[in-house]
């Protein structure tokens, strides 16, 4: 096997390339489920952070617990700025609701945020109006700012390793799961979550059936 070909996949997403893995899931018939969906929602992502042992002896179950939740949030907010973006540029096939109308229509409908995970796509979407919802899991060893560094670089040589792991779910109103998206990365990480999202998520948009491949109307 030539062992130069993962180098060069894993050095264009800007981590380390021995320390990265990657597995996409796509429906059989995303396209027909992509052309039947108009808007999709972002759900908050469930997260975990994993604290170092004396980091987390100095932190109460409750302020962990804030720290999830707000991460969970930042995640949401993230990828809908993401997705926006490809909107705007007329590579997304879909539209999106912003986290703000999901998270009020979800309150409305006395539903915990952070706890989204528990209940079905379909139930979801009907209360939310849209189609399918985007939801997930990540997993990280340390809480990620929404913008100011925190000793962490993309290119590495930190003193500290950030360890991430995403775990993205598309789902349509149907219950079926259109697209699943495992991300894992190990190494030297940006700062910020907008910087995470983008690693995590630039080089799969060319496959996921919600973003326009070159060449498509």
């Amino acid at each position: 096997m030539n062992k130069t070909l993962p180098l060069l996949l894993f050095a264009l997403i800007g981590v380390h390339p021995l320390l990265a893995q990657t597995r996409l899931y796509v429906h059989p018939n995303a396209e027909t489920y992509v052309s039947n969906t108009k808007v999709i929602a972002i759900l908050p992502f469930k997260t975990e952070i994993l604290l170092r042992p004396k980091r987390l002896k100095q932190t109460t179950p409750e302020q962990l617990n804030e720290m999830e939740q707000d991460q969970g949030l930042n995640i949401q907010k993230s990828m809908y700025s993401w997705l926006l973006n490809k909107r705007k540029q007329d590579k997304l096939l879909v539209d999106l609701q912003s986290p703000k109308k999901t998270n009020a229509l979800l309150k409305e409908a006395d539903i915990d945020i952070h706890a989204t995970h528990d209940l079905l796509a379909s139930k979801l979407c009907e209360i939310l109006g849209v189609e399918a919802v985007v939801s997930g899991t990540f997993e990280s060893n340390q809480p990620i700012s929404t913008g100011a560094a925190i000793g962490l670089s993309i290119l590495g040589g930190s003193a500290v390793t950030q360890n991430a792991t995403l775990n993205l779910d598309i789902t349509h109103k149907d219950d079926e799961i259109v697209v699943n998206y495992l991300k894992n990365l190990k190494g030297g990480l940006s700062s910020s979550t907008d910087d995470l999202v983008n690693v995590l998520m630039r080089k799969t948009a060319r496959r996921i059936p919600y973003t326009k491949t070159p060449g498509q109307d």
